[in-house]
């Protein structure tokens, strides 16, 4: 009996339906790059000062350049590892005060400037850029930092509580009814962060835009996966990835145009408007509707891709069996060994890839460049991956270059640990080579991920093991900057093994090359056996007779 899989190489398995409905789904992984990592711009620390009352007349009055205001007014300026005196602490002194002289202002105080006490920033501060952030509208510094970390953590915490949630409504109440949900509740959050009176109310927004709109971009990607072929699946799946990467590059030059916070948050957020008109344009998954009993609208959506597709429909009848209709449940990712052992492999895979992904791009940094550029330029380091990517998994298959990449991102933080800081265009060259690695491991576990479930628990599966990929966000900062106060690279030793560990466990994954998708458990149990035979048909997709004239 014929599977999805066989009835798509009749009806077109890539063709005008197939590139339409992909690249329409590709907008929402395109602007999903803002949510994840918008933090760039949104929460951009500029160099800053407190506002001291008074200097600026006083400065006035003396004639004194900037730079000479500054050596006069601000304590700690340019000495080493007093960057927090000189950006949160301020001369306890009454600048307003007419006897101060203008070449030795604290003539009258004391004779070393260093003795004069000194307060915190009890009147703001002055921020040292022509925008705005987050960080300069809520002085989000000094004492208030833990905030910015709050802001991005909060995300996180939304794609986690998320994943699962939702998840499961896909799985139980279809793919199209959750991507939609997802995508109205993300534009409405995103603009209400945008207009946010408060810190409070946009910490808020943006936990409720986490909540959804991960789970929307997976959502999108199952979608695709569900309606091309076997032959194309793998293509579509990383292209889908690289148009996060597209996002990237479009988001650096959004940001540069647009350099207050609030009307960058507002233009990433209204094409998700546009996105409902998918109502009419995206179809629902047609292997999900016969998991769930549903073949007269399983054969109706065939019908239309076929039409789409001008392709000739072969006799296509149901079987008036019916089988039970099978509903997803959270303990059928672990009730049986082989789905157990793929759940746990996945989800410390999809930890590893969200820890050494972010963990590299905090660690390397942005050394006082131009944002805008750099953000742009280590963006473009991702497509190399997923054309390696594409040139391989069809050719070696899928774990051995899994394997690999994990295994290159973990020996490159090894390396990079020990490198000398005088070679540092070395250091740079094998931090990019570690960011290729990790790049396509993350890449990888999203589109084995997929393929490793039956149709009926295929979105839980990627949302439960996905879900530790934003444990690995919320934990990644502090891996960073509490091991750099122990000793600098300490973080590249933790992402070396953590990376190392990854790719030995992928080793232990079966292969899905040139698979059709599983409609069971039993075809995901006996995947590992029968590693280049075609797996059974299960008894959900035989209920269609494909008669050819």
């Amino acid at each position: 009996m014929p599977t999805v899989d066989d009835i798509l190489e009749h009806i077109g398995e890539f063709n005008f339906f197939q590139k339409q409905t992909f690249f329409i789904l590709s907008l929402i992984s395109a602007t999903f790059t803002p949510i994840y990592v918008g933090i760039v711009f949104l929460g951009f620390t500029p160099d800053h000062r407190c506002l001291n009352p008074g200097v600026s007349e006083l400065s006035k009055r003396c004639g004194w350049s900037l730079e000479e205001e500054l050596n006069y007014t601000v304590p700690g300026l340019g000495l080493p590892g007093d960057a927090f005196i000189s950006q949160c602490r301020r001369y306890d002194v009454d600048w307003n005060q007419t006897a101060l002289s203008c070449t030795d202002p604290f003539a009258n105080f004391t004779s070393n400037g260093s003795h004069i006490p000194l307060t915190t920033c009890q009147d703001g501060w002055v921020y040292d850029t022509p925008g705005s952030s987050i960080v300069t509208e809520f002085n989000l510094v000094c004492a208030n930092s833990w905030k910015l970390d709050l802001f991005q953590s909060i995300v996180n915490v939304g794609f986690f509580i998320g994943s699962v949630g939702i998840g499961y409504i896909a799985d139980r109440f279809g793919r199209k009814l959750s991507l939609l949900i997802t995508i109205l509740i993300t534009g409405v959050s995103g603009v209400l962060m945008a207009l946010s009176p408060s810190y409070t109310w946009m910490l808020i927004f943006r936990f409720i835009q986490g909540l959804v709109s991960k789970s929307g971009w997976l959502i999108g990607y199952i979608l695709l996966t569900e309606f091309v072929g076997l032959k194309y699946r793998r293509t579509v799946g990383i292209c889908y990835q690289m148009a996060f990467t597209v996002g990237l590059l479009i988001l650096a030059g959004i940001a540069y145009a647009l350099p207050s916070w609030r009307w960058l948050q507002l233009t990433v957020s209204l094409p998700y408007f546009c996105f409902l008109l998918y109502y009419w344009c995206v179809p629902e998954s047609p292997r999900w509707l016969i998991s769930q009993n549903k073949n007269a609208k399983a054969m109706k959506i065939i019908k239309y891709i076929a039409r789409k597709n001008q392709k000739p429909l072969p006799s296509l009848k149901p079987d008036e069996e019916a089988s039970e209709k099978m509903d997803p449940s959270f303990i059928d990712l672990v009730r049986t060994p082989q789905i157990r052992k793929y759940t746990l492999i996945l989800m410390y895979n999809w930890f590893t890839s969200a820890v050494l992904y972010q963990g590299l791009i905090m660690h390397m940094g942005l050394a006082g460049g131009n944002i805008y550029l750099d953000f742009f330029y280590s963006a473009l380091v991702e497509f190399p991956a997923a054309f390696i990517i594409i040139f391989t998994i069809d050719r070696i298959g899928r774990r051995y270059p899994w394997a690999a990449s994990n295994m290159a991102a973990g020996a490159a933080c090894l390396i990079s640990a020990f490198l000398p800081d005088d070679l540092m265009w070395l250091k740079i060259t094998v931090a990019c080579l570690g960011r290729l690695g990790i790049t396509m491991a993350y890449e990888m576990v999203c589109l084995v991920n997929a393929e490793l479930y039956p149709t009926f628990i295929r979105n839980l599966g990627v949302m439960v093991c996905s879900s530790m990929c934003d444990i690995g966000g919320m934990v990644t900062p502090f891996l960073v900057y509490r091991l750099t106060d122990l000793w600098h690279e300490l973080p590249l030793l933790v992402f070396a093994m953590i990376g190392l560990i990854a790719g030995v466990l992928v080793l232990m994954l079966p292969e899905t090359k040139g698979k059709t998708l599983p409609e069971s458990i039993e075809e995901v149990e006996n995947m590992q056996r029968s590693s280049k035979s075609p797996t059974p048909t299960s008894h959900s997709v035989q209920k269609f007779f494909l008669e050819h004239p």
